[in-house]
């Protein structure tokens, strides 16, 4: 099959069984960094890995390309591609086809890959970083639009029933400074942002630094300019590299902070929610 007009992410995970250890390590970075790896050399690449920049050059030739140049021109063809709900759509189904067994498939090994890369050493210590920037907090502020506002509110909802005081900031346009007038000096954010980032998202986080708020940056990459500027980051995969947009990994963990953050004030979450049901008892019947 050629390399230019397959996806890189399919290629990649078709070839990975035939891999050495090493080279699949390598695979697996170049599928996962791909804008990185355009800007890198090998030896800045194998620098990244901890290994010689000949086992990356030979990863690269495992895959079918010449050398990293081929690869990149490769990746950068891809990229022209990238970005867009019906592009990412478009290369989901060219890999499952018209199989409805293969779609599920698909989507519980994206997932399964998001989980694993949560429980490594260092998926729980952004978790364990985000709680503990957010535990200081009087208020906790959640942003998120597009698809990632359903996650914000449901955030902003469990946080409230475990005893914190959080608030939305889901607004686009103007409407988002109107938000934004609220903040508090002892105010932290959980900013939800995945792909180029909105201009409100850069709004919030430029507000936010002006005042000084901690900024925990849910998202799936940690080279970005917005994850540059935020206290902690904390990777949580979208499904897999150009495909559509799976959110669970996301959903997992937000829950996961939402719940070390009851246990870091276990009273307070223990009475927030005797509570609710207190207040359930005045509305039943």
């Amino acid at each position: 099959m050629d390399v230019v007009t397959e996806d890189f992410g399919a290629r990649v995970r078709r070839l990975t069984p035939s891999l050495t250890p090493s080279a699949a390590r390598v695979a697996s970075y170049l599928d996962r960094n791909r804008a990185t790896v355009l800007a890198s050399s090998a030896a800045q690449i194998a620098a990244q890995l901890d290994m010689s920049d000949a086992t990356v050059i030979r990863a690269v030739q495992a895959l079918g390309f010449d050398g990293i140049a081929d690869l990149k021109q490769a990746l950068a063809a891809g990229m022209d591609d990238r970005g867009t709900p019906a592009s990412d759509m478009r290369r989901t189904l060219s890999v499952v086809g018209e199989n409805a067994g293969q779609a599920i498939d698909a989507v519980l090994a994206a997932h399964a890959e998001g989980m694993e890369a949560l429980r490594t050493e260092d998926g729980k210590a952004a978790i364990l970083a985000a709680i503990i920037a957010l535990h200081p907090a009087t208020r906790i502020g959640v942003f998120g639009i597009g698809p990632s506002a359903h996650l914000a509110r449901y955030l902003a909802f469990q946080l409230t029933r475990s005893g914190r005081c959080s608030f939305l900031l889901d607004a686009t346009g103007w409407s988002l400074a109107d938000q934004l007038l609220g903040l508090q000096a002892d105010d932290a954010i959980l900013l939800l942002s995945y792909g180029q980032p909105y201009r409100e998202v850069q709004a919030v986080m430029t507000e936010a630094r002006r005042l000084g708020l901690p900024v925990v940056l849910v998202t799936d990459t940690h080279t970005s300019v917005l994850a540059r500027q935020a206290k902690v980051v904390l990777l949580a995969r979208r499904g897999r590299a150009n495909e559509v947009a799976l959110h669970a990994t996301t959903l997992i963990a937000l829950e996961a902070v939402t719940l070390g953050l009851a246990a870091a004030d276990r009273d307070q979450a223990l009475q927030q929610l005797a509570n609710l049901d207190r207040l359930r008892k005045l509305i039943s019947p």
